[in-house]
């Protein structure tokens, strides 16, 4: 058996050595146009930030040592530029002398990847434009820097790569500018879970242009201007595009597979596309959402790993499926952890779900142990049903740990209410008796009881002007001095049963606390009582860093990017 790959790196080296593992005769060729066909990705931006400093610690396998391990011909500067179905041939082009040339396949694997998207944007292609996608940006990227010492950079996009070399570039000394469409940063977060990371960027010094569109880009007095639409122009020694990636499927299209979403390859859970004996994985394919099971683009190392080893195994002879992406991310922003997994509540609804949501502040390991530090989490569910549908978790310690054991209570089919019964390992240093995870299991379970009513930020225009409820803000006296939402009366929690005459009866009682917790118990008190509560869904810490940030972003929207 022959098999040729198109691209190296996650999905194509996978399918490689995946492939020899099982078949010690085939005989497998991997072109890859790029010098290197297995490299860190998703450590580009920390080698500009010197946080890696060897150049060779990107590179996960030479073409050299593939072929001692698997016996596997690693052609590097080998482009191959059409695919003939037909006669099941390639034709490739050597870049290095421009010789072409036919190979034939019994297997084609397509792993091309995806390419940074580039608007047809006024001065693309200037010497201080970059992109990051590969080893090579990486190096062009770094011998400016180097070489140049630049300043200022404007990172035009707020997805992952344009955070993590934001972070990177502003470790080295630089002023940096995020300049987004939309306003926020990190899509698959929900707008106020990304608030927190909005504060954290600004607190280390990232100027966030939020809601502005780039319109393209001059040469000026040696640095770069980035022209914004019915703005001001933004300047700096140095652009990144980090808009994001477009599936690279041009030999596909030629070729005449079916094509998707953005142009990406269609292929079905066997990884087949639509032309026999031709696979695809990676970036470049689409597949269907673990939750929704909607068809989606989903860029990302861990999926594509899983999909270059399913190609292998059914080349082999197997019968393994892809079940779908989900989506499950975790990023460093400083000295935070920002991760993901699911859908988020705003794509959810889009989806036309009926969803509610808890959002909870727990430590991330036991109180008294010292050290510990507050994450947020916010986990999305369907009404009715209680289907776990996402998770979102901002915070320090221990956010990498529980986003990974709610992506495998989604993986697994668990009900929301179920995480109360996960037997999670405890010990002071690394959680609580009861973890955060089971903690929103323990909100969850309540609102499926009826023991716990939940109100929302969105709820918040609506409730403030309706007279006929009572607002209680059950934090101590100093909290309350310290900042509060206006038209809501302190009785603090402890305080709540010997001045429960103060709370009108026959009203809603619409609580609020710092975390949601102190309400919570007020809840029951007044409930005990003969009272309808509704209890504010994150507390008063969670509402303050949302509406300042989204108040900032106003501000500076309004009055031409006045950080």
């Amino acid at each position: 058996m022959k098999v040729i790959i198109v691209g190296g790196v996650a999905g194509g080296a996978t399918a490689a050595a995946r492939i020899r593992r099982l078949d010690e005769h085939a005989e497998i060729t991997v072109f890859e146009r790029s010098g290197y066909i297995s490299y860190a990705n998703c450590g580009l931006p920390y080698y500009i930030g010197d946080v890696i400093t060897d150049p060779e610690e990107l590179t996960l396998q030479t073409p050299e040592s593939f072929f001692k391990r698997f016996r596997i011909n690693m052609k590097i500067h080998h482009e191959v530029i059409s695919i003939h179905p037909e006669s099941k041939t390639v034709s490739v082009k050597n870049l290095e002398n421009g010789e072409i040339f036919e190979e034939n396949y019994d297997k084609l694997i397509l792993s091309p990847g995806a390419k940074p998207t580039q608007p047809r944007f006024p001065g693309v292609g200037i010497d201080k434009l970059f992109t990051l996608r590969t080893v090579e940006d990486t190096f062009r990227i770094k011998e400016y820097i180097n070489k140049n010492h630049p300043k200022s950079a404007v990172l035009a996009g707020g997805g992952f790569i344009g955070l993590e070399l934001a972070e990177n570039l502003r470790e080295l000394g630089m002023d940096v500018t995020i300049v987004q469409l939309l306003k926020q940063l990190m899509n698959p977060f929900d707008p106020d879970m990304a608030s927190m990371i909005h504060n954290e960027m600004r607190k280390h010094g990232i100027k966030l242009v939020l809601g502005y569109t780039v319109e393209g880009f001059k040469e000026k007095d040696d640095g770069v201007e980035v022209l914004l639409k019915d703005n001001p122009s933004l300047q700096a020694d140095m652009v990144v595009l980090a808009i994001g990636v477009t599936p690279d499927t041009v030999l596909a299209k030629e070729a005449g597979l079916e094509l998707g979403i953005n142009e990406s390859i269609v292929v079905n859970d066997r990884m087949e596309t639509s032309v026999p004996d031709i696979y695809a994985a990676g970036d470049a394919v689409q597949v269907k959402h673990y939750v929704t099971g909607n068809d989606a683009l989903i860029s990302l190392a861990g999926p594509a790993n899983k999909q270059g080893r399913i190609i292998a195994d059914n080349i082999c002879g197997g019968d393994s499926r892809y079940l779908g992406s989900q989506g499950s991310s975790v990023i460093k922003v400083f000295d935070m952890t920002a991760a993901t997994t699911g859908i988020n509540e705003t794509n959810a609804k889009k989806s036309g779900l009926e969803v509610d949501t808890v959002i909870l502040s727990p430590m991330s390991h036991a109180g008294y142990y010292p050290g510990g530090k507050v994450m947020t989490m916010k986990v999305v569910f369907e009404k009715e049903s209680y289907r776990l549908l996402g998770a979102q978790i901002i915070g320090y310690e221990g956010v990498d740990k529980r986003i990974d054991v709610l992506a495998t209570a989604i993986h697994a089919g668990l009900n929301a209410t179920q995480l109360k019964d996960l037997d999670l390992a405890y010990a002071p240093p690394y959680s609580s008796a009861k973890d955060p995870v089971n903690m929103a299991g323990f909100m969850i379970d309540n609102i499926a009881k009826g023991t716990l009513k939940q109100w929302h930020l969105e709820d918040m225009d609506k409730i403030s002007k309706d007279k006929d409820v009572v607002l209680i803000d059950v934090r101590t006296v100093c909290e309350f001095s310290r900042g509060h939402i206006d038209g809501f009366k302190n009785i603090p929690v402890d305080e709540l049963r010997e001045r429960i005459s103060e709370i009108e009866k026959g009203k809603p009682v619409y609580l609020i606390c710092q975390s949601g917790l102190r309400s919570y118990i007020a809840s029951r008190i007044l409930e005990g009582n003969g009272y309808e509560t509704y209890n504010f869904s994150g507390g008063f810490r969670f509402y303050d860093a949302v509406v300042n940030d989204r108040a900032l972003i106003e501000r500076a929207y309004a009055c031409g990017m006045d950080y």
